[in-house]
């Protein structure tokens, strides 16, 4: 109505000024020639009195007629035209009734966007390059080394921040924090050598670069036996320990590879060792790895690292308490030649468990003195307003910071948030709304435990389960290009089975990924499918804030990427992997992740799959099943939580009928439904435990005694170790756990319908 109003004033102002200049009567039925003579005006004041050396100008009636002939003429065409293409009045209804302001602009705002998704595809596709940007900014991105807090990673941080402004999008700001990091001692390097039974040195091993260091190792000495234990998982250690293999007190060798380092080390730890070697399998150099058991700033946690944060004296349990050091595989063949005792069960793949070595009474002696540095990290966010749900948030994030080059840690998954983050914007000027706020975002300090994204979820968590719908990352998108997996949530196993579809396999045109995984296997799922990865950003959006999270990657099978987190991570390496096709392969990503972030933010219905939990919880109570003579013993039972997997599965079947019975055209049905489904997961963190001294409060996912992996490792141990108050308090905490779950999913209060 303004703009109307505001273009009729703009007409008389035409009108008035191409007017000459007159008096009018107050009298009426004069005649105008007459008019002169009636007309009474006063005097004019000095600055306003006519010029008598000006000669007065005179227009006969006839030319006064014709000129007002050529107004009129040219007004009629102008409000002709005004009219053709002015838009439907925002306040007036059907009937010609008004509305109020909010009204009005409540209708202007919920104006159907008409797009179906095949023209949305065909925009993406259109504006989504061939492939040939995502490769000058990996090399660009993995030029030179970026570990976090260096001089190369900020300047990074500035060249995401002004691709962000220069692709107009609607905001883009960058948060610093604070967080305390481990570097090398360039004074004092580590070392490691052989000594004997009065501690004089023998032989000094080296260790390979001085720089290559695990991030969280404790300092000091450790010395002691050594022994090998395979990659250090569980199961390595369930071998040593059926042979009668003590580690307690001595050192132990593992090779890089299966699970991450801090796995390896928190394994290691609860085995009784004192220190851990890493080695590489396929690689000279040693290989980098953070060993802190968690994600974030391990000296912070729970709490956000920004500068105004008077830090608590304590520090996080997944800190290791023993000596962690990679060193090259010639390094370690020297070890392992050395060791003697107990041969190597076939699966281990050398020669010697250790712990003796070749001269009696030798051992093995590490010293580690890397020193903490503060350090500010930036991380960088660019964000395209929804239209309907703006405060409803799509996130897509990837790793920035590399100790190394890095192309594939953070220069794939850099480039493509780029990518993805221009595509986006282009579609929205050219008449794509999305539903939802998309949010891209360069995480810093990744390198050390994703402490870049976990610090933003700890600086915001009491809002974040309001705000963030999705969680999609990008890091380390490209390992190879012969497999794709998706290390995901379970609710989004429907929307990847649509996704993959529609994107063609980067070895085979005119074959989708789908075709493809279909051709291997006949069931896609086991195929692509795999859990979120406790070492990632994914998995701290989920375990510890409760927003569903997906990632996706393509890997080798045969030869994986050897060169990750070392100084040969370049994009050439990169690029043979996948045998010249990097750009290719990361196009194909881009796809994936680009079709995912629009039916995520575009839908009516979010499209995450509630009902998938059903299953999950099903197949977890099958297991516990085969404790039920012990529990019987003990006078316990499972069946209330077998009753609120029964409520919960009848809450999500209520909620999809629900929802199939409703006009998905209305906004407020929407937002309502829409709110339920996107807190899922959020349903499954437990509420009766800290998030500082549990922070990974995911009862199916998370670590701690409300999890549902400690009741099985109660319940798995010898009856006369079982403790019966601390197993009905497990019991209970992940009953009342999932039935709050499916009282929330189920709506309001007086929604909700008991059966036990």
């Amino acid at each position: 109505m303004y703009e109307h109003g505001h273009k009729m004033e703009s007409v008389r102002k035409i009108i008035h000024t191409a007017m000459p200049s007159r008096s009018y009567s107050v009298y009426r039925g004069v005649e105008e020639e007459d008019e002169a003579e009636l007309h009474i005006e006063s005097p004019p004041c000095d600055d306003q009195r006519p010029n008598p050396k000006l000669p007065r100008l005179w227009i006969s009636p006839q030319h006064q007629k014709l000129i007002l002939a050529v107004i009129l003429t040219a007004f009629v065409a102008f409000l002709l035209g005004f009219l053709a293409t002015r838009r439907p009045c925002a306040t007036c209804g059907i009937n010609g009734d008004d509305f109020t302001s909010d009204e009005a602009s409540q209708q202007e705002e919920s104006e159907p966007i008409k797009m179906d998704w095949s023209e949305i595809k065909d925009l993406f596709t259109k504006y989504l390059t061939d492939g040939q940007q995502i490769q000058q900014k990996i090399k660009k991105i993995s030029g030179v080394a970026h570990p976090a807090g260096s001089q190369e990673d900020g300047d990074l941080a500035d060249y995401v921040l002004q691709a962000f402004r220069s692709y107009n999008m609607d905001h883009t700001w960058v948060e610093s924090h604070f967080a305390q990091l481990q570097f090398p001692n360039r004074s004092r390097p580590n070392t490691l050598d052989i000594i004997d039974d009065s501690s004089a040195i023998v032989q000094t091993l080296d260790i390979g670069d001085p720089e290559v260091y695990c991030p969280y190792s404790a300092t000091g000495k450790a010395e002691g036996g050594l022994f090998y234990v395979n990659y250090g998982r569980v199961e390595d250690f369930q071998v040593l320990r059926s042979q009668a293999i003590n580690v307690s007190a001595a050192l132990v060798i593992v090779r890089a590879g299966q699970i991450s380092f801090a796995e390896k080390v928190n394994n290691a730890e609860e085995a009784g060792a004192v220190g851990v070697l890493i080695f590489p399998e396929n690689v000279e150099s040693p290989v980098y790895g953070h060993v802190h058991f968690g994600t974030g700033d391990p000296n912070t946690p729970g709490f956000p690292s920004f500068n105004h944060t008077q830090f608590p004296p304590f520090r996080s349990s997944g800190l290791p308490k023993m000596l962690v050091q990679a060193i090259s595989l010639s390094s370690a063949r020297s070890l392992l030649g050395t060791l003697s005792g107990v041969s190597v069960p076939d699966n281990f793949l050398l020669h010697g468990l250790g712990p003796t070595l070749t001269s009696r009474g030798h051992k093995v002696r590490l010293q580690v003195h890397n020193v903490p540095r503060s350090e500010e990290l930036h991380n960088v966010f660019g964000s395209i307003t929804g239209r309907h749900e703006p405060e409803h948030y799509i996130v897509v994030g990837a790793q920035r910071d590399s100790w190394g080059p890095g192309a594939a840690r953070s220069g794939v998954g850099t480039a493509i948030l780029l990518e993805l983050a221009r595509t986006m914007a282009m579609m929205v000027h050219n008449g794509f709304q999305p539903r939802r706020t998309i949010l891209f975002v360069s995480w810093d300090g990744g390198d050390f435990g994703s402490i870049g994204a976990t610090e933003w979820l700890e600086g915001y968590l009491s809002m974040l389960h309001l705000k963030v719908a999705a969680y999609v990352s990008l890091d380390t998108p490209v390992l190879g290009d012969e497999n794709f997996i998706a290390k995901t949530s379970p609710l989004f196993t429907s929307l990847i089975e649509n996704i993959i579809k529609q994107v063609e396999y980067p070895r085979q045109s005119k074959q989708s990924i789908y075709e493809r995984v279909k051709m291997k296997s006949g069931n896609w799922k086991s195929e692509v499918i795999v859990p979120l990865v406790k070492d990632s950003s994914a998995f701290a959006f989920t375990a510890f804030a409760g927003v569903p999270a997906l990632e996706f990657s393509f890997l080798e099978n045969l030869q994986p990427y050897k060169y990750l987190d070392t100084k040969q991570d370049t994009y050439e390496s990169l690029d043979q992997v996948t045998n010249g096709r990097l750009p290719t392969v990361a196009l194909s990503v881009a796809e994936v992740a680009g079709l995912s972030l629009i039916k995520l933010s575009h839908d009516h219905i979010l499209p995450l799959d509630y009902t998938a939990y059903n299953d999950v919880l099903l197949k977890h109570l099958v297991k516990l099943q085969g404790y039920q003579k012990k529990l019987k013993s003990r006078g316990l039972t499972l069946d209330w939580l077998y009753s609120a997997r029964g409520d919960y599965t009848r809450a999500t079947q209520r909620l999809k009928k629900a929802i199939s019975q409703s006009d998905i055209h209305n906004e407020r049905v929407i937002q309502f439904f829409n709110v339920r489904i996107m807190r899922v997961e959020f349903y499954f963190l437990s509420q009766y435990v800290s998030a500082i001294s549990s922070p990974y409060r995911h009862i199916l996912l998370g670590r701690g005694e409300h999890t549902l992996e400690a009741l099985m490792e109660h319940l798995g141990q010898d009856k006369d170790t079982i403790n019966d108050n601390e197993l009905r308090k497990q019991i209970a905490l992940f009953t009342w756990t999932l039935e709050g779950a499916a009282n929330a999913l189920s709506g309001e209060v007086w929604e909700v319908q008991r059966s036990f």
